[in-house]
């Protein structure tokens, strides 16, 4: 009878409950159309689907879908915000529920909310870059002030996972266009207002929907700075009327409030703030729907926002909340072949676009945002005209041109012509460069009074030359200390040759131990040094150098030194690198291959009777990794020699520490001839037990075998000194941690714990 009395009330004449049950769908469209503006007798009512925000819960969305399209439930026009605009575009474009509860269930979400390049994909340069200075801030001066980014993460990753989902298509005059008629819903920074996006790339109007201020920098579209359109409007119920929609199905995944005893830190008040925000606008909304439209209200509000994982769980509550409303959804559903007319017309649309993701591209455009050369991304992107690109082919070369770390983003959309695709790819520079501040830290503590500790930072000059010349200054403190500057100037605009320049001041502390491992005394040697050297980077993963080296120092040591010992050198230089390693310090893939050579004639003229002559010292590094399943198998080695170790030397090769003959240490053995290796196992206790998905948790050991000795006479076999280690390790993004025990064949025993770098 309530149903009844709405027919009457909304209709304006009598309607008996059993003349309601009787009536077709055919003839309550009918009915609908007489009552309605605009809208013509015999024609069904058009149906507008509003999809709200909600982040992970959007999986509801699909669930409700599913349910309209097993009733024949046509969707005339789609409007989202959020989530809501992904899952509407998606739509839109022409998948159906079952396909896109595939894709939203099978993309890794989490790989959208961390914009960090793989270390394998940088470059030898870069990787040595990253690895000195481990902790990832974006912090840059120029104009005479500091600048960082606009939010923590640049978008990057997001934008390649929601362009592998919408499988390459091409950017669309208007989004009328689609299958679907379709709205995303963003939010203009600067004004705060509503803004409508209904042309150009479906991807970027998905994600400027969908950007969390701060977290992620505003989208850049037409002139306006975009944020997650759920400030302005979270469920848009005006845009789908706009677009001419007589009935309405609104699905809210909107977070309710919480209560006041859990707004107990800044972010929780934060949080609150922006539901607030946020469910303001969706009330403002709801204000516009009539008796006749529906309200669906899945049951989420214990669910996560920004965990993924709860998918699954939103999914089946989308199908229930659906069927709760399913007599009334019922109304509008079609015969079986008006339902199957519908469909053919969505997948006509569909074909104008999907037809075009196989024909070959015929140019490549560049919209150079930078001063990056064109030579050198078009390198690194490696698509010709005439190439087939597909979403593998297009996702691996803007992670190889992206991995260059010289652009904030890297963008790509398609242009479907008569004679074929356009490829047009974007690079934006960094907008807190063009110069930067890097930082990096370790402290590595064997729980005695000694613990090593360095400070590194950093300041970068970039873009000074046509093909991209840097100028970096440094600054080391703590265990090691170091003030150095470098210029590296690129030969050519794909930066294959270079030259160098680096000066540098270094203050290193020799610690002589006895057998007991305690400290006898210390030896201070300060340096300045000058290189110049020619380089070729002959792969992405490798350089040699060729150079010339002069030093001038001194050792001191008040105690045990009448004078301070003086000292200059010169020589020439020779270096080979090759970096697949996709850590430094726990691998699990790649190999690591240095080899230091120089020639060098030291000069000791306090030494009476000293004559100097040249020699040769050579320190050679390898560490490589593989990995089966959970299960990683390291091995590194290192050797160090000098040519004639009768003369005297400030070149000395040193040993001791975690994982470099563990037990002791660090730096703790010193000698003019080196020999080490080591075997290490670590297991995956993290991702294979503990169910952690952001970071590993390594349980490892090592067996470790090396030496150190002063005359090339000393080296046998039987003075090796063997050691090993049991520990548990992380990497993060902040770097890696480690909490171990050493011990050696001698007697050495100690406990580590280091956090960042340690190689």
């Amino acid at each position: 009878m309530i149903r009844a009395l709405l027919f009457t009330l909304f209709l304006g004449f009598p309607l008996s409950v059993q003349a309601q049950k009787d009536t077709s769908s055919e003839r309550l469209a009918q009915v609908y159309t007489q009552s309605m503006p605009g809208t013509q007798a015999n024609q069904r009512p058009k149906i507008g689907l509003v999809l709200s925000g909600g982040g992970a819960k959007g999986a509801a969305h699909v669930g409700v879908l599913q349910v309209l399209e097993q009733h024949r439930i046509p969707v005339d026009y789609i409007a989202g915000t959020s989530i809501g605009a992904y899952v509407g575009g998606m739509y839109a474009l022409g998948y159906s529920a079952t396909e896109l509860e595939a894709i939203m269930l099978g993309i890794d979400w989490s790989q959208g909310y961390s914009d960090t390049i793989a270390r394998e994909a940088l470059t030898f340069r870069d990787k040595q870059k990253r690895d000195q200075y481990n902790i990832p801030i974006d912090i840059g001066y120029s104009e005479g002030e500091l600048k960082t980014p606009s939010g923590l993460l640049r978008g990057q990753t997001m934008s390649q996972l929601l362009r592998k989902s919408t499988d390459l298509v091409q950017q669309f005059g208007h989004f009328d266009e689609l299958a679907i008629p379709y709205r995303a819903v963003a939010t203009d920074l600067e004004t705060s207002h509503a803004v409508i996006l209904n042309n150009g790339s479906i991807v970027s109007a998905m994600q400027a929907s969908a950007t969390v201020p701060a977290a992620l920098q505003p989208a850049q579209i037409d002139g306006k700075l975009l944020v997650d359109g759920g400030i302005a409007n979270n469920i848009p119920i005006d845009v789908v009327k706009g677009m001419g929609a007589d009935i309405i199905i609104a699905v809210d995944i909107g977070s309710p409030l919480v209560n006041k005893d859990k707004l107990n830190s800044a972010l929780a008040v934060l949080d609150q703030l922006s539901t607030m925000l946020t469910n303001a606008s969706s009330d403002r909304q709801k204000l516009l729907l009539t008796e006749h439209d529906i309200l669906i209200r899945p049951q989420i509000d214990d669910l996560s926002t920004t965990d993924f994982s709860i998918m699954p769980i939103a999914f089946p509550l989308g199908v229930e909340a659906a069927n709760l409303h399913l007599t009334r959804l019922k109304d509008f559903s079609l015969s079986e072949s008006e339902y199957q007319a519908y469909l053919q017309q969505k997948q006509a649309k569909s074909l104008a676009w999907l037809r075009q993701i196989d024909r070959p591209i015929v140019d490549v455009v560049l919209n150079n945002d930078s001063k990056v050369g064109e030579s050198l991304i078009r390198e690194s992107l490696d698509i010709k005209p005439g190439q087939v690109v597909d979403t593998q082919l297009l996702d691996a070369a803007i992670n190889q041109l992206y991995a260059l770390d010289k652009f904030e983003r890297v963008d790509a959309e398609f242009v479907d012509t008569q004679k074929g695709r356009i490829l047009e790819v974007t690079t934006k520079a960094k907008s807190w460069g063009p110069n930067y501040f890097e930082v990096g830290f370790s402290w590595e503590d064997d729980f005695t009074l000694d613990s090593a500790v360095t400070l590194d930072v950093a300041y970068t000059l970039t873009d000074l030359t046509k093909t991209g010349g840097e100028w970096r200054s440094e600054l080391k403190m703590g265990f090691e200390k170091v003030l150095a500057t470098e210029f590296y100037q690129p030969l050519d605009l794909d930066q294959l040759f270079f030259v160098k320049a680096r000066y540098q001041f270094e203050i290193d502390n020799w610690d002589y131990f006895d057998e007991d491992n305690n400290l006898v005394f210390e030896l201070d040697k300060e340096t300045h040094s000058v290189e110049l050297g020619l380089g070729v980077n002959y792969t992405r993963q490798g350089m040699i150098e060729f150079g010339v080296i002069a030093e001038e120092g001194a050792i001191s040591n008040d105690a045990i030194l009448a004078t301070d010992v003086d000292f200059k050198s010169k020589g020439a230089y020779f270096r080979f690198g090759f970096d697949s390693l996709n850590s430094i310090n726990f691998p699990t893939d790649g190999r690591r291959i240095t080899i230091d050579t120089y020639l060098i004639k030291e000069d000791f003229h306090d030494f009476v009777g000293y004559e100097p002559e040249y020699t040769w010292l050579i320190e050679a590094n390898w560490k490589g990794a593989l990995s089966l399943g959970n299960h990683a198998f390291v091995g590194k080695a290192s050797y160090a020699t000098l040519e004639k170790d009768k003369l005297a030397t400030t070149h000395v090769s040193e040993l001791g520490g975690f994982l470099n003959l563990s037990g002791y240490h660090k730096d703790s053995l010193a000698g003019n001839h080196k020999a080490f290796g080591a075997f290490i196992y670590q297991y995956d206790l993290g991702r294979s037990v503990l169910g952690m998905t952001d970071y590993p948790l390594y349980l490892g050991g090592s067996i470790e075998a090396g030496n150190v000795w002063i005359d090339r006479d000393d080296i046998a076999f039987n003075d090796l000194i063997y050691a090993g280690s049991l520990y548990l390790g992380t990497d993060t993004d902040l770097g890696p941690a480690a909490l171990g025990i050493g011990a050696s064949d001698d007697g050495e025993r100690t406990f580590y714990l280091f956090i960042g770098k340690n190689f």
